[in-house]
């Protein structure tokens, strides 16, 4: 796998993030070209750039219409963005419901085309011109000449992640070319030779718990070396990023190193940073003494004008979903009650942030006393106590509705970490780590979880979960909030909720 200085100058490693920025530049030139061609047949426009100085509003507003959307059908997840078979529906979808919306919006678009051709001819332009530059992206991005190749630091859990989320989530984005041992640090360690192995161990032998967490149990990484050899590696394999998945402190040896190889222009990422970038998740498991990863310190959600801007959007569009939801909600009592004689909500104690009970309302998805016998238990597929009519509401989601109430009064927002019973936070504080964070937020109706992953009823699962709850934590703001509820009204408008 030796290569030259050469082939190393003629490689052009791209990032996630400039992937990703590359890639909504060519989406962006195409849904603006289809709108400049459609004016164009119109004979009170002249196709140039003075139509672009003299309605600059008209392409601003179709570029941001287009970002919120093509995030919502997830046309930017790189996964999906890699093959054309995935890329291609992704975005015909998210350009059909742009231009459609576009078509819609009064006062600040174009004037609707008078013709029934001119009014199918812009979603038509939209739809060619984004599937050839989709095309285009697949079949150039795709080649090694864009790959960034990456040696994994350390061979312990952490590191078997980050090899596993860039396997499933980086779609050649990033390759591993293989892992270098980080020899943990003990007195005395820096005087002894890093390529001794066995023989440095002997002297210095480790606790258990090091020992056990030196290769991950059931993992075989490709280890190519160790940190003495890293510089050299790094030239031999045209390594572009060097990812630090250790646990414990780098010794003094990688250290150097790591300095050398950052003065030649290799990226160095830790771990954490990478994962959550490709999953969308925090990592909990494996953080080992760097406890903060999974803790965010600082985020929106502990100043003090995000609080009040998320509070107001609670009260405003709660208020407007009860006044629609009452609309309904005759309709809705009469299918409960027909289909299950009892009562038509349901009340059930929750756990809201900073472990505080509150109660929480749905309307009744289940048989009366559906717990009497068994306690406090999961929801399952296929649950016997769901009634049909239930069965329904939970599909679309519209057994959740009424804790619009709880929104109001201020023990629920509209998007954050679904609220958990008591019950199960006792239990899963104690078998998942970290997991009583989620507690610093308040619960929501809908959450970055819920839009991301299946319903869960395990400890794996929900471990899965609070990944996602972390994540939202760490990174809310007022456009995250704003594609988690797109991305649930898609979920209850496609039946998909349990």
């Amino acid at each position: 796998m030796k290569s030259t200085a050469g082939e190393h100058r003629r490689r052009m490693p791209l990032p996630v993030a400039e992937r990703r920025m590359l890639l909504a530049g060519v989406d962006l030139l195409a849904v603006n070209g289809a709108l400049l061609l459609a004016l164009a047949v119109r004979p009170r426009y002249e196709l140039g750039w003075r139509l672009l100085m003299q309605h600059p509003q008209w392409f601003l507003l179709l570029c941001a219409i287009w970002i919120f959307l093509a995030h919502a059908f997830d046309a930017y997840d790189l996964r999906i963005a890699g093959q054309i078979s995935t890329t291609l529906p992704a975005a015909i979808k998210a350009g059909l419901a742009t231009s459609l919306l576009y078509l819609v919006i009064p006062f600040l678009t174009p004037v609707l085309p008078n013709s029934r051709l001119e009014i199918a001819l812009y979603p038509l332009l939209t739809l060619l011109l984004l599937g050839a530059g989709r095309i285009l992206y697949t079949q150039i991005l795709a080649q090694p000449f864009f790959d960034r190749r990456v040696l994994i630091i350390g061979t312990g859990p952490p590191a078997a992640s980050i090899d596993q989320a860039i396997r499933k989530y980086g779609d050649g984005t990033y390759r591993v070319v293989g892992h270098i041992e980080n020899l943990p640090v003990y007195p005395g360690w820096d005087q002894v030779s890093v390529s001794a192995g066995s023989a440095a161990e002997a002297e210095y032998p480790q606790p258990a718990s090091s020992r056990s967490s030196r290769v991950a149990p059931g993992y075989s990484p490709e280890v190519l070396g160790d940190g003495a050899a890293l510089p050299e590696l790094v030239k031999r394999y045209q390594v572009t990023t060097l990812i630090l998945a250790t646990i414990g402190e780098e010794n003094g040896q990688l250290l150097q190193s790591l300095m050398d190889c950052l003065e030649q222009g290799v990226e160095i990422l830790p771990m954490a940073f990478l994962y959550e970038q490709l999953t969308g998740r925090v990592q909990v498991e494996n953080v080992g003494g760097h406890w903060s990863v999974a803790m965010p310190i600082y985020h929106l959600g502990t100043g003090a004008l995000w609080p009040m801007v998320k509070r107001a959007m609670d009260i405003l569009l709660s208020a407007l979903g009860l006044v629609l939801l009452g609309l309904f909600l005759p309709f809705i009592a009469l299918g409960i009650y027909l289909n299950s004689r009892g009562p038509i909500f349901y009340s059930q104690q929750r756990v809201g942030k900073g472990g505080r009970i509150f109660m929480a309302w749905k309307f009744r998805s289940m048989i009366v006393d559906a717990e009497k016998e068994t306690g406090a238990v999961w929801a399952r597929e296929n649950d016997p106590r769901i009634t049909q009519a239930g069965t329904l509401m939970r599909k679309a989601r519209l057994d959740e509705l009424p804790q619009l109430w709880n929104i109001f009064k201020g023990e629920m927002s509209l998007v954050g970490p679904r609220p958990e019973r008591p019950e199960f936070v006792a239990q899963l504080a104690s078998q998942i780590p970290f997991y009583r964070v989620r507690l610093a937020e308040k619960p929501g109706l809908t959450g970055w979880a819920q839009v991301k992953y299946p319903y869960g009823d395990s400890v794996e699962a929900t471990l899965v979960k609070l990944q996602y709850d972390l994540y939202y934590i760490k990174h809310q703001n007022i456009f995250l909030d704003l594609l988690i509820l797109l991305k649930t009204v898609q979920v209850m408008l496609g039946f998909k909720g349990r």
